[in-house]
């Protein structure tokens, strides 16, 4: 039974893996103790991971330690079972790395486009032959809602909507159908360009705003929200059979 601990920028989501699938998970604010006890059932994890977008996780290791026989910190100099042709692998999120070993996992062998929609939107590329190649960070959803309430004078703050209109008739569903089609446009045009270059590109989107736009994204995508939870449960394996030093 495996622990995961993915400390993501405005959550912490837990899940657990047994014989290869998740068995149980949870998403909180702050991790206390008593949730990992429940989590795991009373029982104790034979490998744990934790990784953290924030930087350091020295508090949360610890937490995590009495509960795992063996624990895993993920860092930059972690390593992991796919090559990285990004420049600066210091400065790279643990999360979209992870998503790009999970998108390994899934679709071995493959051309695969990542679009990672949480407080930033990730659209990252991995190689048919295991290799990550960097990609592109803009502001997600709720922060495009956020930054338009925060930095006007007038601006309400509004929230997703399922509306496809082009056109909002007042400012609500303006800010609204702008954020939201601003969005999809972006991806649609990404994908599309992406996909004039690379042949059968496999496009996933993961994270905890996929939901809103896989409808709305008409092209063939796959979604899958446990995309960083299958990453790190295939670091975790990876490092804890030293695999990596055969």
């Amino acid at each position: 039974m495996n622990l995961i601990v993915d400390i993501g920028n405005t959550l912490v989501k837990l899940a657990v893996f047994d014989g290869g699938r998740i068995v149980a998970q949870r998403c909180v604010e702050r991790l206390h103790p008593s949730m990992l006890g429940e989590l795991l059932e009373g029982r104790r994890a034979a490998k744990a991971v934790v990784a953290s977008t924030r930087g350091e996780a020295d508090d949360v290791v610890e937490t995590v330690r009495p509960y795992a026989d063996y624990l895993l910190e993920f860092t930059s100099q972690t390593p992991v079972p796919v090559a990285n042709a990004y420049h600066t692998p210091e400065t790279l999120g643990r999360d979209r790395l992870a998503a790009a070993v999970g998108a390994t996992v899934l679709y071995p062998g493959r051309n695969v486009l990542i679009v990672d929609f949480g407080t930033a939107v990730t659209i990252d590329l991995v190689t048919a032959d295991a290799t990550f190649r960097g990609g592109c960070i803009s502001p997600g959803m709720k922060t495009r809602f956020r930054a338009l309430h925060d930095y006007t004078a007038k601006l309400p703050l509004c929230a997703a909507t399922e509306s496809e209109e082009l056109a909002g008739l007042n400012t609500r569903q303006a800010i609204e159908l702008g954020v939201m089609n601003g969005i999809t446009f972006e991806i649609e045009g990404y994908a599309a360009r992406m996909r004039s270059r690379i042949e059968d590109l496999c496009v996933i989107f993961t994270g905890g705003d996929a939901n809103f736009f896989v409808k709305r994204i008409k092209n063939t995508i796959f979604a899958n929200c446990n995309l960083v939870f299958c990453g790190l449960n295939r670091i975790l394996e990876y490092n804890a059979s030293e695999e990596h030093l055969n």
